[in-house]
């Protein structure tokens, strides 16, 4: 199961980012964390700045308000999805659900 963490600035979730893919697409879970497969390679930021790219598509947000907190060299990466208000916090939980499922 997703794990995801709500704080004062918005979502927490986990990654596990399997860069050099085929295609970018999301894989399932493993463990509590979302499985996130990605063409780049882990070669100066580029995966990062693909995942991020690749998950604010997915979840139709901008860029601006997706952030790796913790991880950026790490396979394993937790993601900040800032809010703009609160009703919007329920809808980012639904929206990541939705993706865990997929």
């Amino acid at each position: 199961m997703l794990q995801i963490k709500e704080t004062a600035e918005g979502i927490l979730f986990k990654i596990v980012v399997l860069p050099k893919s085929s295609r970018n697409m999301i894989a399932g879970l493993h463990g509590n964390a979302l499985k996130v497969k990605i063409t780049a390679p882990p070669v100066e930021g580029a995966a990062n700045k693909m995942c991020v790219s690749f998950l604010s598509k997915l979840l139709k947000t901008p860029k601006s308000s997706l952030e790796i907190v913790s991880g950026p060299s790490a396979r394993t990466k937790q993601i900040l999805w800032r809010k703009s208000d609160a009703q919007e916090l329920s809808a980012q939980r639904q929206a990541l659900c939705a993706l865990a499922t997929e």
